[in-house]
């Protein structure tokens, strides 16, 4: 499989939707739930994208094992 090339420093929450091609609104209610990774700065909601790549894909094994609806 093809390694993605992420940015390396932490970006806003609307560039990192869109690196990761998911929907800026279901990313802020996540993170807002605590469920995914994120720093907040003042008003700003900061992103690690390799990070959370990394926790979505595992989020995604986990529910394909026990047979979740993504």
């Amino acid at each position: 499989m093809k390694q993605k090339m992420y940015p390396t420093d932490p970006v806003p929450l609307n560039i990192a939707a869109r690196c990761l091609r998911i929907p800026a609104r279901w990313l802020r209610d996540e993170i807002q739930a605590g469920r995914l990774p994120a720093l907040q700065a003042g008003r700003v909601v900061l992103v690690h994208v390799p990070t959370l790549a990394e926790a979505l894909a595992e989020r995604a094994k986990i529910e394909r094992a026990i047979g979740g609806d993504a």
